[in-house]
């Protein structure tokens, strides 16, 4: 079978179609993602070796779907992990995207998003990382995730705890913290939910812990959520949204003046030359205060209290007269 003209081999990985458009509204092609993510490879891999990784991919005329599980035509060369997923009952192979030949197989399966776990292969029970995802309530409220996300700064502060922040690539903000090795995934929970309490009680008119949407009142909500075998989209991972933005690391001293627009897999390189600003940015691993983990573990998971609040709220409308 003769290969087709936009067809080649990079890292022994053949990449095919490579001229055809990512997907309806993408402003571009599969060979600039490709090209993207190669370009990227050496900032992107540190943010996803040794972490279970999800995708989500766009493939034909199919809307993005994600992917957990890999395919049975992975090849052999692909690391994996198996997890036992207690939502479907199944045992999961997850991939490790630990290697640039990796990457560039997943970028010709249009793998675009990449969201690693918050745990790595090797310490399942051992979060890495805190992450406070700032979400808006419309797309156009970019600036109100970032009034929200230096409350977080703020609480963060006061807390003698730092962190740096990136666009989520869609509508809002992550504000990420690295944690010293040791701490449990159940604490690192619980700090974050301390810590996303502390910065809606800063300013309750801009920010909500609510996890119901009903119940946030058009502020943006501060998601506690993230923990654990949680996972984030990476920084600098493209996005499947029109014009193929990117999540890309900001100066706190600088988010008040960029916009998600700002940054796609056709302007992020260019922007960044041979600058790592996520890496640059990120602070040592810290220790958790004590009270601080005291505090969040008084302060119910948000899933959990939301689905009681669901039970309770279905329990009066079928009491009412």
């Amino acid at each position: 079978m003769t290969a087709a003209p936009s067809d080649e081999t990079r890292e022994g990985v053949t990449l095919t179609h490579l001229d055809q458009p990512l997907f309806d509204g993408a402003g571009a092609t599969k060979r600039d993602l490709v090209d993207y993510l190669d370009a990227m490879c050496n900032r992107i891999l540190p943010e996803l070796r040794d972490r279970p990784l999800s995708v989500i991919r766009v493939t034909g005329n199919q809307a993005p779907f994600m992917q957990k599980n890999v395919p049975k035509y992975t090849p052999d060369w692909v690391a994996t992990l198996r997890l036992w997923a207690q939502t479907s009952q199944r045992e999961v192979a997850y991939a490790l995207c630990n290697d640039r030949r990796t990457l560039l197989w997943f970028a010709n399966q249009r793998a675009i998003e990449y969201h690693p776990t918050l745990v790595r292969a090797d310490r399942l029970g051992h979060a890495t990382h805190l992450v406070l995802d700032l979400d808006p309530p419309s797309a156009d409220d970019f600036a109100g995730a970032v009034v929200a996300a230096h409350l977080v700064h703020r609480a963060l502060t006061d807390a003698s705890l730092s962190g740096a922040v990136k666009t989520s690539g869609a509508k809002g903000v992550h504000v990420v913290v690295p944690i010293a090795p040791g701490v449990s995934n159940e604490d690192a929970a619980a700090a974050t939910r301390a810590i996303a309490r502390r910065a809606e009680l800063l300013d309750p008119t801009i920010a909500t812990t609510a996890f119901i949407k009903a119940d946030r009142e058009g502020k943006v909500f501060i998601d506690s959520t993230r923990s654990g075998g949680a996972t984030v989209i990476a920084a600098y991972s493209p996005r499947a949204r029109p014009g193929v933005p990117v999540s890309f690391p900001v100066a706190w001293d600088e988010l008040d003046d960029v916009a998600p627009g700002d940054f796609t897999i056709l302007t992020a390189p260019q922007l960044l030359g041979e600058r790592d600003p996520w890496a640059a940015a990120m602070p040592p691993p810290q220790r958790l205060p004590g009270d601080l983990i005291a505090e969040g573990a008084t302060i119910p998971v948000a899933r959990v209290a939301a689905m009681h609040a669901g039970r309770r709220r279905a329990r009066a409308r079928r009491d009412a007269p």
